[in-house]
């Protein structure tokens, strides 16, 4: 597996390396599901397409409601304990998705299961935040992204292998592998090393909510994080609907782009993380990442006039700088989230850090993509602005957050 390309084929440590391929089965399981979901509840549970939206915006919102106090139970139970737990509900859920028959039950298992993903995704990234020392904890989340991404595309490709048999027994069993594989994944979870939790501090999960949303800073910062993190909006959503509907690039494009940027993202998130284990080095990944949106904005706002090869050059230019945009800006929310969080909340501010995540896939998509479609490069003018703006705004932002700890006596980045 490469994980590093330029910064060595495996990651350095034995505990970097489990962490990797832990990495890479939870993604191969769930990536697994999300090529054929659609098919699954449309073929399978009979639900129409506009149910299926509505199911999933019903989650999102459960999601970001409950993602601070769920992020606050990684406090009060224990980062792995918690992480184990809501792995094996997880895998149970899946297991059981072949049993939705109305658009009730499959509301309700939705909403269950993207709180279950939120408790696990905070429970993981304060077990990854404590688990390494700092000068090692960004690079070696950079060899865990990569992974990732090494296993949604494999995952893509047994859903694929699924979604060409097409019959009724193939689709059912993904979600059941992708529950099997789930399972192996808390089982791995379970065999990694404990992490001391820290002592809590005066008043903490006791006095006046939540601590990190008193720390106006960290919540700009994760706010200008969400905005920054569109860029998968832009990759996933904007750029193939602006490809099929306003220029004349043939849509077999499609899957190179993906390919490319699968690619990239595996061999150069390493080295484009170097540096942002520091606030000023993740504020200067920020300022790298605002510029490669920009750059990718031009690049496609133009497309609508060009044709031919100049179209396909310009937007495989523009997809290769958009993800660029994606690996600095994954490298620096490490940094921010290592660097900026109280640490003996961890839970508590992971809640708070995810809630950008949530707020960016709730009101990016339909924003950017209007934008785009109906205002063509005007639209993209604006989609260069936002992300300008926020990557402007997180300076400020993380210098207040870096004074509101110095002030509650918090051990910075430790």
């Amino acid at each position: 597996m490469v994980v590093g390309l330029g910064s060595g084929l495996l990651p350095r440590t034995r505990l970097e390396r489990d962490l990797a391929l832990q990495c890479v089965l939870s993604a191969f399981a769930t990536g697994s599901f999300l090529t054929g979901t659609a098919v699954f509840f449309t073929q399978i549970v009979g639900l129409s397409g506009a149910q299926v939206g509505l199911g999933m915006s019903v989650a999102a919102g459960v999601s970001l409601a409950l993602s601070i106090p769920l992020g606050r139970l990684t406090d009060v139970v224990g980062a792995k304990l918690l992480w184990v737990v809501a792995s094996l509900l997880e895998a149970g859920l899946y297991l059981v998705w072949p049993l939705i028959g109305t658009f009730a039950t499959f509301v309700a298992m939705l909403a269950v299961l993207a709180c279950v993903e939120t408790a696990a995704r905070s429970a993981r990234e304060v077990y990854r935040i404590a688990v390494f020392p700092r000068e090692t904890r960004v690079r070696a989340m950079a060899y865990m992204r990569a992974a990732r991404n090494v296993g949604y595309t494999l995952g893509a490709g047994a859903g694929g292998v699924a979604l060409g048999i097409g019959s009724r027994e193939a689709i059912i069993a993904v979600p059941l592998l992708t529950g099997g594989l789930l399972v192996l994944n808390a089982v791995m979870v379970a065999f990694l090393p404990s992490v001391a939790r820290p002592p809590r501090a005066k008043g903490d999960l006791e006095l006046m909510g939540p601590a990190a949303l008193r720390n106006p800073g960290f919540v700009a910062l994760a706010m200008c994080n969400g905005v920054l993190g569109s860029n998968q909006v832009l990759l996933n959503v904007v750029v193939p609907l602006w490809l099929v509907e306003r220029t004349d690039v043939p849509q077999v494009l499609l899957a190179w782009l993906f390919g490319t940027n699968t690619v990239l993202a595996v061999a150069l998130q390493v080295r484009a993380s170097r540096g942002s284990e520091t606030v000023p080095g993740a504020l200067r990944a920020v300022r790298w990442s605002g510029w490669a949106f920009v750059v990718s904005c031009a690049l496609m706002a133009v497309t609508h006039e060009t044709i031919g090869w100049v179209s396909i050059v310009l937007i495989w230019a523009g997809h290769i700088t958009i993800t660029g945009a994606e690996l600095w800006q994954s490298a620096a929310s490490w940094g921010f989230a290592s660097e900026l969080s109280d640490h003996r909340r961890l839970g508590d501010y992971q809640g708070v850090w995810g809630m950008g995540h949530q707020v960016e896939s709730i009101v990016f998509p339909a924003l950017f993509t209007f934008l785009a479609l109906e205002w063509g490069a005007p639209g993209w003018g604006v989609i260069a602005v936002i992300a300008v703006a926020a990557a402007l705004a997180s300076h400020p932002a993380a210098r207040a957050a870096e004074r509101h700890l110095v002030k509650v006596g918090a051990p910075v980045g430790a």
